[in-house]
């Protein structure tokens, strides 16, 4: 029997469930072994900060009466199925955009289980730099980041090789 030959990018999926374990080990330990708002300076730009975010990035509508859990809930889990059906149609021969994809899935299915289980993001990486303080934030966020860059990256690469295409058809 021949050997199944998987022709979609579903392999990548490792990688979104390494950086969900890592996102979800490091928020379980700091809301275990911190209190609310307290800090422990790392180096002298970055410390560990426990806050919560209610809202989304930047706190964006974390004022807001709660309706707002709800909201970032369900486009958390609207962005994980896009993704997981993006990865699973990409073509293995794309492994940026694979890698991508799977980062993208891990950051929004790592932010939906806080907002599920606790109705808020566990945020934590906090750094500044001669007097500008980022927004705090978590491993999601930053592989959610990570992800779009590679995204962009691959985008570049994919124009480039189109224009590649079109110079040798002509």
């Amino acid at each position: 029997m021949a050997p199944l030959k998987i022709k979609s990018s579903l392999q990548w999926l490792w990688v979104t469930a390494l950086f969900l374990i890592i996102d979800q080990i490091t928020k379980h330990w700091v809301a275990g072994s911190m209190e609310l708002y307290q800090s422990i300076n790392v180096l002298p730009f970055f410390n560990i900060t426990y806050a919560q975010n209610h809202g989304a990035a930047f706190s964006f509508l974390a004022d807001q009466g709660g309706w707002q859990r709800w909201f970032f809930t369900a486009v958390a889990a609207i962005a994980s199925i896009v993704f997981l059906v993006w990865l699973k149609r990409t073509p293995k021969e794309q492994p940026l955009l694979a890698a991508a994809l799977a980062c993208m899935l891990s950051g929004a299915l790592g932010n939906l289980i806080d907002r599920s289980l606790f109705g808020y993001v566990i945020d934590f990486l906090d750094f500044y730099v001669k007097g500008y303080h980022w927004p705090t934030f978590n491993v999601a966020d930053s592989i959610i980041f990570v992800g779009a860059a590679l995204m962009i990256i691959d985008s570049f690469k994919q124009d480039k090789a189109s224009k590649n295409q079109d110079v040798k058809e002509s």
